[in-house]
């Protein structure tokens, strides 16, 4: 079981981590009015794992809600980062860094089952909805949930079959930020220069 100090020296260890990534932030004046390393760490958690919703945030960097709560607001007031509702969740992004399709894009790629289905997509380009329920292991209605929610979304077109809507973005989202991502991005972004072809 582990003791009250070795939870409290893991935190200082995570914050450190990102706070080092947050200090080579463009905005790293902004986190200098706390003696705390939590805007800092806040600032590179944000940077590493663009689109990661508060409660996320939250729990990876073991701070409070309250505490997580004003160093964003004043991050985001300051202009450091800025958030978009996503459903029930608030997304967080380094400010300006990316467009509203991107932003859109990584919110869909934090879940499990469309990034599944990005990927699948992204390698294979014909395949039906079935052979990506067969492939990410859940059933056909799961993946036209979620495929309806992509074409609303404008990351999918159900026109003809599914064709995913500037796929090159999304494999560039995908390879830029796939430590942030679970092991199918990893994968992917190993597989990146078979996956893009060049036709002169």
């Amino acid at each position: 079981m582990a003791r009250e100090g070795d939870v409290d020296e893991s935190k200082r260890a995570t914050l450190r981590r990102f706070a080092a990534l947050g200090a080579t932030s463009p905005f790293v004046g902004f986190a200098k009015e706390s003696d705390s390393d939590a805007p800092d760490a806040l600032l590179g958690y944000v940077a590493a794992t663009p689109g990661a919703h508060f409660s996320k945030i939250r729990d990876d960097l073991q701070l409070g809600t309250g505490e997580t709560q004003h160093h964003l607001r004043r991050l985001e007031r300051d202009g450091a980062v800025e958030s978009r509702e996503d459903g029930e969740y608030r997304r967080y992004f380094p400010a300006g860094r990316f467009s509203e399709f991107e932003r859109v894009a990584l919110g869909y790629l934090r879940r499990e089952t469309p990034r599944g289905m990005v990927v699948a997509l992204l390698r294979d380009p014909e395949a039906s909805g079935t052979a990506l329920a067969e492939r990410l292991g859940v059933s056909a209605p799961t993946v036209s949930k979620y495929a309806s929610q992509l074409e609303e979304a404008g990351l999918l077109s159900r026109e003809d079959g599914y064709r995913l809507e500037r796929p090159e973005t999304l494999l560039l989202l995908l390879v830029q930020h796939a430590d942030s991502f679970g092991p199918d991005a990893a994968e992917l972004a190993a597989d990146a220069d078979d996956i893009v072809t060049y036709d002169p």
